[in-house]
């Protein structure tokens, strides 16, 4: 329908959102009254023919996908971008891996990030953007760790609901998967179960944090949870996601294979099918005719999905970014700097008196060695990937930041080789670790639910040909969980073939994920983490090992001595148990010290963390704390605030909260951290009500995850009795 105006009917509801002339649920109200019966089912799939499922992996790069348009009315649908390290139509951005920009512990600058990604996403024409993975990290050998933020639930939920707000500007900003979503290999089978506890205090309040900052979709999850996969999971998508929580938004689906059945998911919660029109294009219908559908489930789905995009149309940045954003020297910058933010250097041991790390000013010549030095390697081949106009691998980096020394190089496939060569340099360089084929997205490398592809196609011939093509697809994109949490072996040769041959060696880890280093890490004085770093990553890389930048990075999981230290993970499991023994926690409660603990991180100048005051209670609170750069360069250093029982054998660290602090040599200030009561409290199932956990609750701040507590204070909560201790009245903003 065309208004008089030469507007539609979606324009002119969105203008009367945005004056204020109606509210988003009327506007929606409006528009659902105009819609046929097809249109209105139409809005509860995505808009493609099933033929077109072959072809998803080359059309993802190439054009938003569009569920729910209805032309007569104007009605744009939602049309989707996957965007977790920038978007993937078309040449883009290409930022640091989601895991790589949570090592930066710094949420205004991922919300930077989500920003740029948002323009970008909406530039390309898309109006939805899935960048937000919020699943925890609960084994490092997940294929798709990369994509997540970490093992902790206060870290995921800040830096979750920092991108999301960024994105928001201009699209609609989708987290996913919801929920309990961290193996890849069985993704689509797996059944996890989950006690209470673990599942509301430990996997979803990172989900929560994310939706009160305003994300106006969630994606579910392809396995399931208790017994039921995720999209007819009642409990998960209506029980938590609305009652308890008050989420207003939409649900989409996992892509093609997150829908097992048209009707039950729709009544469960699930609003849209996606990417195709699959199972509900052929049963809803029939369903919503002979009354096994009710209109009420159609109508209430439908007013979900319109009332969000209305309201974000009516909110979102007027002035549409222009194709000139797209890859933009001030996104390339963005992304450069958000790389070097985020590595970490992990040792930086001294070599003839002095630490080996920034690189001495009068170097004349360098030993670049390793397959990897070469390679740009942005991450995974998946859903996710990001194909940029330009790279800049390690190597390039280095031969551009530093033009006048005689860099050598080698690829490592002969460890005498490299040994020779590392020998003649003053400094050598060894880049390794993981790459697309080592970790990632996989399409069929596990199981999947074939009931899901029977009831989208009738003939034998055509699910054949879907699955064939997706197993060509896994062949290509490889991926899949980790066979083991090493590198491989050759890389561990080549580490201690270079540094026998040359003291002054520096390793730099590519990957994703924790890297176990015990049988090279000693060998060595300087180790940086260097992640999949995005476009500008050699940039980034030589910045920091040159010193024109200081490593700001801080781990976002524990890396331990021993795999056996970390829970089980078998990555064919159809079944597995989800507990609250996980990470840097398990490491605390079985008493192994890890070989670098969660939030650890070196930089080129040293800190003192004095913690003054804090006030707390049942909704949170804050830390004031005392922070000097006792060095003689500048730098920056993470403040972390962690509280802990100490009347357990083994106290176990949570993290309320955490700043990033950047000053200049000697500088001393005074900043207030906001600090998050949810790793404090315990959930009733029965009331879905939260208190106080019981214990001798004692708090500390720290540079990294702490071993000891002596000098931790109690944990003074305020009460209607007890005043809550004043804070500093000098605070640095």
């Amino acid at each position: 329908m065309v208004m008089s105006t030469g507007t539609s009917a979606y324009d002119e509801a969105v203008r009367a959102v945005r004056s204020g002339g109606l509210g988003p649920d009327a506007a929606a109200d409006r528009l659902v009254s105009q819609l046929t019966d097809a249109e209105l089912l139409s809005l509860l799939d995505g808009d493609a023919p099933r033929w077109q499922l072959p072809l998803i992996p080359f059309l993802l790069g190439r054009r938003a996908f569009v569920a729910g348009a209805v032309p007569r009315l104007g009605i744009p649908g939602i049309r989707f971008s996957d965007g977790a390290r920038g978007v993937v139509i078309g040449r883009s951005t290409a930022f640091p891996v989601t895991m790589a920009r949570a090592a930066s512990w710094d949420p205004s600058l991922e919300e930077e990030v989500g920003r740029a990604i948002g323009a970008e996403t909406r530039a390309r024409g898309a109006n939805y953007s899935a960048s937000v993975c919020v699943n925890l990290l609960r084994h490092p050998a997940w294929g798709r760790a990369q994509e997540c933020y970490g093992e902790d639930p206060v870290l995921t939920g800040v830096m979750g609901s920092a991108l999301t707000r960024g994105v928001r500007i201009h699209t609609m900003a989708c987290v996913k998967h919801y929920a309990l979503n961290s193996m890849e290999n069985e993704r689509f089978e797996v059944d996890v179960s989950v006690d209470d506890h673990a599942l509301h205090e430990v996997y979803l309040p990172h989900f929560k944090a994310v939706i009160d900052a305003g994300a106006d979709s969630v994606m579910s999850a392809y396995n399931r949870v208790r017994g039921e996969y995720v999209d007819v999971n009642r409990p998960l998508l209506t029980d938590v996601l609305r009652e308890e929580w008050g989420f207003t938004g939409f649900v989409t689906s996992d892509w093609v294979f997150g829908t097992h059945d048209a009707v039950q998911s729709l009544e469960a919660g699930l609003d849209i099918e996606m990417p195709l029109r699959l199972r509900r294009a052929r049963a809803l219908p029939g369903a919503l005719r002979d009354g096994t559908l009710r209109r009420q489930t159609v109508l209430r789905s439908a007013r979900r999905i319109l009332r969000t995009t209305l309201q974000h149309a009516a909110l979102r940045a007027a002035a549409p970014p222009s194709t000139g954003a797209i890859a933009s020297l001030e996104h390339r910058a963005l992304a450069r700097r958000t790389a070097t933010q985020s590595m970490v250097l992990l040792a930086n041991a001294p070599v003839d008196g002095a630490p080996l790390l920034p690189l001495a000013p009068d170097l004349r010549h360098v030993a670049v060695i390793g397959r990897l030095a070469r390679d740009a390697n942005l991450g995974d081949h998946g859903s996710s990937r990001v194909r940029p106009p330009t790279t800049v691998s390690p190597l390039q980096g280095l031969r551009e930041a530093l033009p006048g020394v005689r860099i050598t190089t080698d690829l490592g496939h002969s460890e005498h080789a490299a040994a020779a060569v590392a020998a003649e340099a003053e400094t050598a360089i060894v880049v390794v670790g993981l790459n697309e084929r080592d970790e990632g997205e996989s399409v069929l490398t596990g199981g999947v639910d074939m009931g899901v592809l029977g009831a989208a196609f009738d003939s034998g011939f055509a699910r054949r040909l879907v699955t064939g093509v997706a197993r060509l697809a896994s062949r290509l994109v490889r991926g899949g969980d980790r066979a083991s949490l090493t590198l491989r072996p050759s890389d561990e040769r080549l580490i201690q073939a270079v540094a026998a041959a040359n003291p002054r060696t520096v390793v730099v880890l590519i990957g994703g994920s924790a890297i176990l280093m015990e049988r090279w890490r000693d060998r060595v004085p300087a180790i940086v983490l260097a992640w999949y770093g995005g476009m500008e990553g050699g940039h980034a890389l030589a910045d920091v090992l040159t010193g024109a930048a200081e490593p700001g990075g801080r781990l976002p999981f524990v890396i331990p001595t021993d795999a056996a230290h970390l829970p089980p993970f078998d990555s064919a499991a159809k079944s597995v148990f989800y507990d609250a023994r996980w990470g840097q926690r398990l490491l605390d409660e079985d008493g192994h010290t890890p070989a670098f603990p969660f939030g650890f991180g070196l930089g080129y100048t040293t800190f003192e963390h004095h913690l003054l005051a804090h006030r707390f209670d049942d909704d949170g609170g804050t830390a004031d704390v005392s922070v000097t750069n006792t060095g003689e360069r500048p730098g920056s250093t993470v403040v972390q605030i962690y509280a802990a029982d100490a009347a357990l054998h083994r106290p176990i660290a949570q993290l309320l909260g955490f700043r990033k602090v950047t000053l200049a040599p000697g500088e001393e200030v005074t900043v207030r951290i906001d600090l998050d009561a949810g790793p404090t409290l315990q959930r009733d199932p029965h009331t879905r009500q939260w208190s106080a956990r019981a214990g001798d609750w004692v708090v500390i701040a720290a540079q990294h995850s702490p071993s000891e507590w002596s000098t931790a204070q109690p944990l003074r909560r305020a009460s209607a009795t007890t005043p809550a201790e004043p804070a500093s009245d000098e605070l640095s903003d």
